[in-house]
Order: C-alpha cells, then sequence, then structure tokens
C-alpha cells in the first residue's frame, strides 16, 4: 500500500528538479516560476480542488484504463477515441434525455458513457480476436474516427439551436454531476475516479478474475497451458473494461466541467493517459498518484506562463522527461544495473498467492 505513495512522492521531487534544471537551461530564473506553478496548483484551496483535482480526474480514470489493459498484455492507445465516444453518449443522453429521464439523468449519462467506452473499444477487440489486428493499430485509428465523429455530432444532430457555435446545447442542471465541495468545481467524478482506482486494486490483488488476467499479461501461452486460462476471452473482457474506464472518464469530463459536447472536448487526455499509466508502473494506486501529479503540472502550467512568462509548454516537456526516467530505471533494473527489491520468501509468497488460487 504505501509502495505506490512512496513512488507518488519520488516522481513529485523528481519532476520540480527536472523543471527547474530545464527552466535554468532555458533561461528562466526557476525560483519565480516554480513558485507560480505552485500557487497555481496548490497556491489555495480552490487551486487545489477546483484547478488540480478537476484536472486530475479524467487523468486518473483514462490512465487506469490504459494501466488495466496494460496489465492484461493488451496495447489499448485508444483511450482518446473511447473517452470521446463516452463524452458524446453522455452529452446526447443529457440533453435529449433530460426532459424524460429527470434525476435520472446525471447517472444514466455516466452508464451510458461508460457503454459507450466499452462499445468503441468491442471494435478494436473484435478485429484483434477475429481477424488479428494488432490493437496499437486498430485503437489509434477509431481514435481519429471518433474525434470526426464528435465533429460531425456538433454541427449535425447535437449542434445548439441556434446553430452558431460547433458544440451541443448545455446540458440543463438535473444532467450535471453535484459537486463534491460545495463553492468549487471539484465535482463527485474525482470520487468515482478515486473508487475506480481502489476497486480495481481489490479486483488485481484479490481475485480470481484480477489473478487469471495479470497472468494473461504476464504470460499468455503459460497462463493457456499450466493454468488453463481462456486467453482470448480474458483478453476481451479486459479491453471492455478498459474502454468502459475511458468512457466513463469522457462521461464525467462532460457531465461535471464542460456541460456541453465540444469538438476538442479533449486537450489529449487519452494520450496523457499512457504517460500516467507508465509512470505509476501500471499499478492502479500509482495511476490516482501520477494523475495528480500530472493535473498539478497542468493546473499550475497556465499560472507559470501568466505570472512568470515561461511557456506552458515547458511542462510537456518535464512530463515526457518523467516517463523516460521510469522506463529507463526499468530497463537498468531488467540490466541488473539497478539493485531489485528483495525476493520475498517462498512461505510469505504461497500465503499471499493461496487466497487468489483458492478463489473460484
Amino acid at each position: 500500500m504505501l509502495r505506490p505513495l512512496l513512488l507518488g512522492a519520488a516522481t513529485a521531487t523528481a519532476a520540480a528538479a527536472a523543471l527547474a534544471l530545464l527552466l535554468a537551461a532555458s533561461g528562466f530564473p526557476p525560483a519565480p516560476a516554480l513558485a507560480a506553478l505552485w500557487n497555481g496548483a496548490f497556491g489555495s484551496t480552490d487551486a487545489l480542488l477546483s484547478a488540480t483535482l478537476v484536472r486530475a480526474t479524467p487523468l486518473v480514470l483514462a490512465g487506469l484504463a490504459v494501466a488495466l489493459a496494460f496489465r492484461a498484455g493488451i496495447l489499448n492507445v485508444g483511450a482518446e477515441g473511447q473517452l470521446l465516444a463516452g463524452g458524446a453518449a453522455a452529452a446526447t443522453i443529457g440533453t435529449l434525455g433530460a426532459p424524460s429521464l429527470g434525476v435520472l439523468s446525471a447517472p444514466l449519462a455516466l452508464v451510458g458513457g461508460t457503454a459507450a467506452g466499452a462499445l468503441w473499444a468491442g471494435v478494436a477487440a473484435l478485429l484483434r480476436r477475429r481477424f488479428g489486428v494488432l490493437e496499437v493499430i486498430s485503437t489509434i485509428m477509431l481514435n481519429f474516427v471518433a474525434l470526426h465523429a464528435v465533429g460531425w455530432l456538433v454541427r449535425g444532430p447535437l449542434q445548439e439551436p441556434l446553430r452558431i457555435y460547433p458544440q451541443s446545447p448545455a446540458l440543463p442542471d438535473v444532467a450535471r454531476l453535484p459537486a463534491l465541495v460545495p463553492g468549487t468545481r471539484l465535482h463527485v467524478g474525482f470520487a468515482l475516479a478515486v473508487l475506480g482506482c481502489a476497486a480495481v486494486w481489490v479486483v488485481l490483488r484479490h481475485t480470481a478474475a484480477g489473478f487469471r488476467l495479470r497472468m494473461v499479461g504476464l504470460n499468455p501461452a503459460a497462463a493457456a497451458s499450466a493454468g488453463r486460462i481462456d486467453v482470448p476471452a480474458v483478453g476481451m473482457r479486459a479491453f471492455l473494461a478498459s474502454g468502459a474506464l475511458a468512457g466513463l472518464a469522457g462521461a464525467v469530463e462532460v457531465a461535471g466541467v464542460t456541460y456541453a459536447l465540444y469538438e476538442n472536448l479533449s486537450p489529449g487526455y487519452g494520450y496523457t493517459a499512457i504517460a500516467v499509466a507508465l509512470l505509476a508502473r501500471l499499478h492502479p494506486l500509482g495511476v490516482l498518484a501520477s494523475g495528480a501529479l500530472f493535473g498539478a503540472l497542468e493546473a499550475g502550467a497556465g499560472a507559470m506562463q501568466r505570472d512568470a512568462g515561461v511557456p506552458a509548454v515547458v511542462v510537456v516537456a518535464v512530463e515526457a522527461l518523467l516517463v523516460l526516467l521510469v522506463l529507463g530505471a526499468d530497463q537498468l533494473r531488467a540490466r541488473g544495473v539497478l539493485r531489485r527489491p528483495p525476493v520475498r520468501s517462498a512461505p510469505r509468497l504461497a500465503a499471499e498467492t493461496a487466497p487468489i488460487e483458492a478463489t473460484p
């Protein structure tokens, strides 16, 4: 339990150090820039709740989607398209269904967005299972399909009544997510993201389904022969669950932040989610920490540009550098340059895995 938290603290420290070095190398004084970034992300209660955590919410959910798929050995890089599909479904239910659904509009919009994300991922999952199409290719192509589909929706069937702006009508109040903290922009979608990380961790760690998913991701051939696991079925379920989480991220963004479907709904959340998952080393609780870090960096980037005159794009470079550092450390550890953690004793390992194996 403590390992993801320690990893998050170490990552935050590395991010601050990398940003300071990059600022100094670019000719900007590090102290004022870092102070502006801190104030924009954590300088006040409103900055923390209404900026950092609001930005972190879709990153955590989409990052969790990527981490779950990667743990199963499925390279789902289509979280962006699945997020857009979820947002489009939530906007459709929220705007068209609110008059008849009433107070059920918001929860059904989330359910619809989750289902839309799963269906969008299901296209790639079916292509992978039926025709052997690599999911890296199909999912990234589907991202562009989803992007243009949203563009068509906000210029066609879902465009606002005046037909001036490429967006859907604003969601009525009954279809919007309530605030998690009164007086702030933080909505209950953040609580769903936290619960989602905890739930995925429990499933992966303490259930037979999670055990099968991890085994398929580690060695599908061994899982099929020794474990007698239906590898294609496990992969299909993991793919759909991953898409569902990404779709929920889009639905939460529409119902909790934008209150309408826009052509540029996502500034690349689905792609940033890959970095979030990799930085967390695919650990569900680590995703919560890395998503919060990326949310803080993106929330503070605007303040840094406004108050210190530092281009916000510097933060993107820091995010990329962090991922490269983590991947580089993994490679060094694999080559034996870095010392691995001590191997657990056989009795302890047996005690940890026995409940999973015994679960029906």
